[in-house]
This record gives C-alpha cells, structure tokens and sequence, in this order.
C-alpha cells in the first residue's frame, strides 16, 4: 500500500468538512437510493478503510493481535469486514460480537470468517486484563445513527475500554481504534460528559462527523474512497485527496515522533551461507526476481552513488534497464551531473533496496559507457513520449519553470506527429557498470542481520592458504573461477586499486579472468 507521508502535510492544511447527524444520515439514503450503492457495497469500502489505516499506523511485527468488538448494526458490520481484511494482511484477529444480527449480510460475513478460522469470543470469555491477549483493539460497536441508552453487554464493555485508555504509556495498553465515531459518544458533541472512550485512533467514513473535532488522539484518518461528485457537490463537501490507490488519508497533523525511536524488528527467513549462491550475479538475479514476484513496485529502482575529481559524493534514484553477468546498465543525459562524475571518476556504487522484503544489495565497480547501437537500440525501444522527454530534458540545469519544457515538447510532438523516427540525442546514452564487490543484506530481528559481500577479482593469479578480507578482517573463502588460469609469478605482491586482498600473487592474465572471492561480514 502507498505511504500516506506524503499526503498528511496538504491534508492538514486543507479545511475538512464534518457533518452534521442529519447530512450523514441523508448522504447514506442517497447513496443507497439514486446513487445505486447498496449496504453490503458501502459496508466492504468502509471495513477495507479500517484495515488499511490500522496497518498503516500499527505494523504487523508489532500489533498483530487485534480484537473486533462488533455491535448489532452497520458498524459492526464495517467491523466483520475489517477484520477479514486484517487476517489477510497478516494480522490475527479476533472477534466479540454479542449481538448478533439474523439478517443475510450479516450471517455471510461470520459465515466468512467461521471458514479462516477465526475466533470469536463470547463476551463472558474474554480475559480480564485485554492487555495481555491483544495489541489493538477496534471499537465498532455503535455508528452515527446510534441514540438512546447503553445496554448490556455494551454499557460494560465500552467501560473496558475507558479504563483502558486511562492507562497512562500508550506502548504498554491495547492501542483502541474507533470506527466512524467512539461508541457512547453524541454524533455531534462528542464525549459529553468526559467519561467516554479515548481512542488512539479514529477512522471517519464518507466525512468526518462534528464529533470528530473533539477527538484528541494521534491518528484520524478518512476512509471510504466511494463518494461521487453529486454527493461532494450537493454538500460543498472539502476532504483530503486520497494518496495513489490506498483506501485512507490521514486528516490533520501527523504526531511528532521521537526519530531516535524510530526502528522496525525485521522478521526475515534467515539466509545461510550454504543458500547464497556461488556467482554474485546468480544472487543478485534470483533476488530481483523474487522482488518482481512479490509484485514490489519499482524493483529496478536504484540509488547511484558517484564521486566526481574532488572527493565529493552524490547520490540519485535511476532505474536499472539491464542486467547480465557483464554489468549494470542505465540511461541518462552526458550532460547531467553523474556523467561529469563518472567522466572524472569512473567508479560508482548502486544500492537496490527492497524494503517489503527486507532486503537490500549494494554494488560497487568502475563505469563505461556502452556502445553506441546499445544505446541507440533501447532509446528507440521507448514509448515515443519518453523519447522526446530524453530531448528535451537538458538534466542538472536550470530553466526559467516549467513552461519552457512543456512548450519545448509541444513543439517536437508536433514535429514528429507523422510517426517518423525520432533520432537518439548524442548527449544521451547508456552507461554499464562492472562489478568488483557485491553485498547482500537480509534484515533480522534484534539487529543481527545477515550480510554476505562477494568481491571480483580480474587480475590474481595465485592465493594465500587463508587469504583475508582487509574490509573485516575474516577468513575469505574462494567459491568460483569463472576462468581457468595456470599462471604463476612467485614474489610479486597484489596491488590493486582497492587493496582487496594482501599477500597475494599476481600476474598479467586474460581480461575474462575472474576469480569470486566470498566473506559473511
């Protein structure tokens, strides 16, 4: 799912619309009226919202026990819904649903959840302390419409939860995630009396409701990306534009986080020396193709690192546009500045990162451009819009805004509007790196990740018995010769540019010899 970062500063900007009891209720009819949504439509938007805030704010690795207190009506609806999307996600919920109601939608959501497996829990069952058994807690017990008194087993319940979250260190307690409203509040004015629930979390749905202005807590978010624009426009509505594809936006100031605090648990399957494959190349490509399976978006996507002649580095995001056991390859302007600093100092380093998977792999190795036809091949190869982006882009230069590459655009769209070639600018082209170190990481739990380099060396003819990484320091192990080679020159010490290995011998060789040399770092 997109990350809603970048969306929480223009969210908390904007003025948001609440709604008044009386809107709500009338957006609802129309939208199960005219507009043609019907309840289980609405109810499977709205629970979806729910699940994908929560996991937005409270990561699986760390709140994965999430009980559902459901109510009789459609939050409690919205509530089956989210927790089966929960399940999904990875999450183990459970549910407490006193109240059953005996109407068709209802009975096929339970039926749903009956057949994953997940539990509910009568009210007279539950533990004691919520604390022990449960990480987050959702309150779907009572929506917008709800009015009039409490009654068992709710009244009690919604006093759990008050207690709850009278419990000072949040990091200690249940996190409490309301949905729509905090159940026992008034639509409109909220926790009257102070007495109500304070939930750390409120998930509004179609628009927040007046009530929603006297929440406190950390985390509001809007959920429920259905409604249209007669609706939007009939209201004056004014909400928060949804980031990219996700269900949800944050509404308001994100919280201020302590940065030092900020860390993941990795949870990864633990990658053994007698798992890493002999050939760097060979890893790498097995990982990248695992990152297009899981369906990572942007896999090729890669950070640059260049140095020009004076020592200092820079870094950007390139996407990677070929790979083999030759190189890595990429395309740019000649004229930007990674390629006046490769033209000084043609090593570099790239880093793909795959954070879903919790992996990353870092390369390092000197840089060439590649030949002509190469570069010709594969501009030409591009959809025609990018072609003519690639002409008019002069990167890592300054423009009067704009408006100037757009016009500049126009201009060769206009051009080329009769489908002929469009020829490749000689200021751009491709560029192949030849690797010499290859690192693996694989996140773990407690900080003690898995790290595996694999270093290529071109030129050594001869070994030590235990050569040794100068970078760690550890016995280094040679795992493959991608050539055979039968020459030896006694007395002669290693000398490379980067010092890899000491007190090892070398001579003249081929230029297609390659000996692979792995550590555990």
């Amino acid at each position: 799912m997109a990350s809603l970062a970048a969306s929480a500063a223009a969210a908390a900007a904007a003025e948001v619309t609440h709604l008044t009891q009386r809107d709500a209720a009338e957006i609802d009819e129309q939208l199960m009226g005219p507009l043609g949504f019907s309840v289980d439509q609405l109810m499977e938007l709205a629970g979806l919202s729910v699940a994908a805030a929560l996991a937005e704010v409270y990561k699986l690795n760390e709140r994965a026990r999430v009980l559902v207190i459901c109510g009789p009506g459609n939050n409690g609806g919205d509530g089956l819904v989210a927790a089966r999307h929960l399940y999904h996600f990875g999450y183990r919920p459970s549910i407490c649903y006193p109240k059953r109601t005996p109407k068709p939608l209802y009975s096929g959501l339970v039926t749903q959840l009956e057949s994953l497996s997940i539990p509910f829990i009568p009210v007279e069952d539950l533990p004691n302390d919520l604390s022990r058994e449960f990480d987050v807690i959702v309150d779907a017990m009572f929506g917008f419409s709800f009015h009039g008194i409490l009654r068992p087993p709710f009244d009690h319940l919604i006093q759990t939860l008050v207690s709850l979250s009278v419990i000072g260190n949040s990091d200690k307690r249940p996190a409490i995630v309301s949905i729509d409203i905090p159940s026992g509040w008034h639509v409109e004015e909220g926790d009257v009396d102070g007495g109500g629930i304070k939930p750390d979390m409120l998930v509004s749905l179609t628009a927040p409701k007046l009530c929603a202005k006297k929440f406190t807590g950390p985390h509001h978010f809007l959920g429920g990306r259905f409604v249209p624009p007669p609706i939007l426009n009939k209201y004056g509505l004014q909400l928060p534009p949804y980031p990219g594809t996700s269900m949800c936006v944050r509404i308001g100031k994100a919280p201020s986080v302590d940065i030092s605090s900020l860390r993941e648990n990795y949870i990864s399957p633990e990658l053994l020396e007698s798992q890493v494959m002999s050939d760097p190349f060979d890893q790498f490509l097995k990982w990248f193709d695992e990152a297009v399976t899981a369906g990572l978006r942007e896999p090729n996507a890669m950070a640059l690192t260049t140095v020009n002649k004076e020592g200092k580095p820079s870094s950007r995001m390139v996407l990677l546009k070929g790979v083999d056991k030759q190189g890595f390859v990429w395309y740019t302007n000649y004229g930007s500045r990674k390629a006046h600093d490769l033209s000084e100092n043609p090593n570099a380093a790239l880093l793909f990162y795959w954070n879903e998977m919790n992996r990353q792999v870092r390369v390092e190795g000197s840089v060439e451009k590649v030949p002509e036809e190469e570069s010709d091949k594969y501009f030409h190869g591009r959809p025609r819009g990018s072609q003519l982006g690639a002409i008019v882009s002069k990167q890592s230069t300054v423009i009067a805004g704009r408006e100037v590459l757009q016009q500049a655009y126009k201009e060769l769209e206009q051009k080329y509007s009769d489908g002929s070639l469009i020829p490749k600018p000689e200021y751009w082209g491709g560029y192949r790196l030849t690797p010499t170190l290859f690192e693996f990481w694989q996140g773990q739990q407690s900080r003690l990740h898995d790290r595996y380099a694999s270093i290529i060396l071109y030129s050594v003819i001869h070994f030590p018995e235990n050569p040794v990484c100068p970078r760690t320091g550890q016995h280094a192990t040679i795992l493959a010769e991608r050539s055979r080679w039968e020459y030896s020159v006694e007395g002669k010490e290693l000398i490379t540019s980067s010092q890899i290995f000491s007190s090892c011998k070398t001579s003249e060789l081929p230029q297609d010899v390659s000996v692979v040399i792995r550590s555990r770092v």
